[in-house]
């Protein structure tokens, strides 16, 4: 879709079973071919009003404009192409995971086909995804990716991922895929990561692909006030 919508419900467990919840919601559109996608925390109180803002530029030569709004510093703090392996806020998705809602930037690896295998009785690809050079594998924090795609809707279903030592990192499973409006969409992201036994479930609900969005949502202004505003 052109524009989306949706609520995001996050649940955060550490390795001794402690469980953290965050509510957000979250807003994407195309202004040509450049993305704007924002992300907004409703609750807890502690994270309120946070907020993530994403412009991705086209260009391959041109970095993307990031900012992360954090409350307590009264002001917009930006995130570089250098930091974009750091993670989210405590999840353990990272920023360009975020920012790539689970798909590849195709500029940063170079692909090989593996397999075709059956996963979950679905029919998948299974693929090789290799950074094409060591600045872009320490700037993703991944060595190395292994993915399945299923082959009906292009949809990664899986992830494994290493780090830059080719040590195993982490899994993201992808599940609960439905057409919203005529669109595939994913509605539960688990990533799991093996080394701190930490996960996050992203589930999202109340996804649109046609209900209206102001342009002003995705400003840096707009960040300060808040999603209801």
């Amino acid at each position: 879709g052109r524009q989306s919508s949706s609520r995001l419900s996050m649940t955060l467990i550490d390795r001794r079973g402690k469980v953290r919840q965050r509510e957000a919601i979250t807003f994407r559109q195309y202004v040509g071919e450049e993305k704007q996608t924002v992300l907004y925390y409703l609750s807890p109180r502690n994270v309120k009003n946070t907020a993530f803002l994403i412009h991705d530029f086209p260009e391959v030569e041109r970095d993307d404009d990031q900012w992360l709004s954090l409350p307590a510093l009264r002001k917009a703090r930006r995130i570089s192409a250098s930091d974009r392996g750091d993670y989210f806020l405590g999840t353990d998705f990272t920023y360009e995971d975020i920012k790539k809602e689970g798909k590849f930037e195709i500029a940063d690896f170079s692909f090989k086909t593996l397999a075709k295998e059956t996963l979950n009785g679905v029919d998948t690809i299974k693929l090789e995804a290799q950074p094409i050079d060591k600045k872009t594998a320490r700037e993703l924090g991944y060595g190395r990716q292994e993915i399945w795609v299923d082959t009906s809707n292009w949809i990664i279903l899986k992830s494994e991922y290493w780090d830059i030592k080719l040590n195993p990192l982490k899994t993201l499973s992808v599940s609960d895929i439905r057409k919203i409006e005529g669109i595939w969409s994913r509605h539960n992201l688990k990533m799991t990561n093996h080394k701190t036994g930490h996960s996050s479930e992203f589930i999202f609900s109340d996804i649109s692909y046609n209900k209206s969005i102001k342009n002003s949502v995705f400003t840096r202004q707009a960040l300060s006030r808040g999603a209801t505003k």
